[in-house]
């Protein structure tokens, strides 16, 4: 076997897996959350930065106020998922720094004292973060369904603040009947890499 993971584990995390479009009603518990964030934890950012910021879209309430700023076609799956969650960058993960990056914990004032410079190192690793809270999810054998297509100004102002960059927002649960569609093509090996 080439891979050291699991044929089973490779199929759950990514050849069987599918971004879900519908879902059952079966709820999402706050320990499979847990689970799932003290999973993707320790998948690796640079400076170990730890940008990624999650807002549970739980209550009734909150769900009305997201599901105006999704896109038209995002509207209904979002309104029914078990559970919705918010995924931002915090603009202001430096501070963090010298507990996590205690060898060297200058690198938030020799880096990061800019903000232009938070903000991308930020966009980046809480995008890498995000990468990892999607495959989290598949590891807790709940299906995704991870969506850019909403109003990031309207989501920011609604829940979060000028620190925060909403990333994307994420349907969470069980799939439901006709949950995706067949699976798109890939690039081949030999179309994306080269060797020099």
């Amino acid at each position: 076997m080439t891979l050291a993971l699991d044929p089973a584990a490779q199929d759950l995390l990514f050849r069987e897996a599918h971004t879900a479009n519908t879902f059952t009603d079966e709820p999402v518990s706050e320990e499979q959350v847990r689970a799932v964030y003290d999973l993707i934890k320790f998948g690796p950012t640079a400076f170990n930065q730890s940008p990624l910021r999650v807002v549970l879209v739980r209550t009734p309430e909150a769900r009305e106020r997201l599901v105006p700023h999704m896109a038209e076609g995002n509207r209904p799956k979002t309104a029914t998922a078990p559970l919705v969650a918010i995924l931002a960058a915090d603009n202001e993960f430096h501070e963090e720094l010298p507990t996590l990056f205690p060898h060297f914990p200058q690198a938030k004032d020799v880096f990061f004292a800019e903000r232009d410079a938070r903000e991308r190192a930020a966009g980046l690793n809480a995008a890498l973060q995000a990468g990892y809270f999607i495959v989290g999810v598949r590891a807790a054998g709940l299906a995704a369904g991870p969506m850019s297509g909403f109003d990031a100004a309207g989501v920011q102002k609604e829940f979060l603040d000028d620190d925060h960059t909403p990333l994307m927002v994420v349907n969470i649960g069980k799939p439901g009947p006709d949950a995706s569609r067949p699976r798109g093509p890939r690039l081949g090996f030999d179309e994306v890499v080269t060797s020099v």
